[in-house]
């Protein structure tokens, strides 16, 4: 089951997309990237197949998509709109994680402590631009404070597995995979394969939070 909800913010209306958890005992609140929305391969899946692990997914739009611009705003403003849309996703009274991809994993590190999430889901972490590794974003992730599991793709020009520094965090890797996890097809591995790695492991870390 799912349902939209509109929660205004000092950035604008945001738009929530809920899906519904089995018997839920946490919400799973995704942000979308700087390039893309919640239709994003990754979300999908996870809006798929975590409700029936008794996560409900809250697949959240920033206020600039809501409104039908192209552009995102600077992370400042991002971040207003995700504080600004937090009480409704901890209404339910469950723990709520917090996470995203890209643009939506820097907001989710940057405000997660400070919002009382219970963890961090990092997708596709822009580690640096491409080609600009010297402007690394890894104090965002190692700041955190909070359990954090980064999903990277071993191709994502925004930075590979192998460039993030050590911490506390636990990192996937998603072979082949670029910045939106799309596989090239001559990969040993199928499109299918690699989004069913994404939410095996992202399911298992959820579980693992269960007090």
């Amino acid at each position: 089951m799912s349902r939209t909800e509109i929660v205004g913010t000092e950035a604008g209306d945001a738009r929530i997309n809920w899906h519904a958890g089995k018997k839920p005992w946490a919400v799973l609140a995704l942000g979308h990237g700087a390039g893309g929305g919640i239709e994003a391969r990754d979300l999908t899946a996870l809006a798929a197949a975590l409700p029936g692990e008794g996560v409900t997914v809250a697949l959240v739009e920033q206020p600039w998509r809501v409104a039908g611009k192209k552009l995102a705003p600077a992370p400042k403003t991002l971040d207003t709109g995700w504080r600004g849309l937090w009480p409704a996703l901890e209404k339910p009274g469950l723990p709520v994680i917090a996470g995203g991809r890209s643009a939506g994993a820097r907001v989710a590190c940057r405000t997660g402590a400070e919002l009382g999430a219970a963890a961090v889901l990092a997708l596709s972490f822009p580690l640096h631009p491409p080609g600009r590794p010297e402007r690394s974003r890894a104090g965002e992730l190692l700041g955190t404070g909070l359990p954090t599991l980064v999903v990277q793709g071993g191709n994502d020009p925004f930075g590979k597995p192998g460039e993030f520094p050590g911490g506390d965090h636990r990192l996937v890797e998603v072979p082949y995979g670029d910045h939106g996890f799309a596989v090239p097809k001559k990969a040993s591995l199928t499109q299918d394969e690699a989004l069913d790695l994404i939410t095996r492991e992202v399911s298992s870390w959820v579980a693992s939070l269960r007090s």
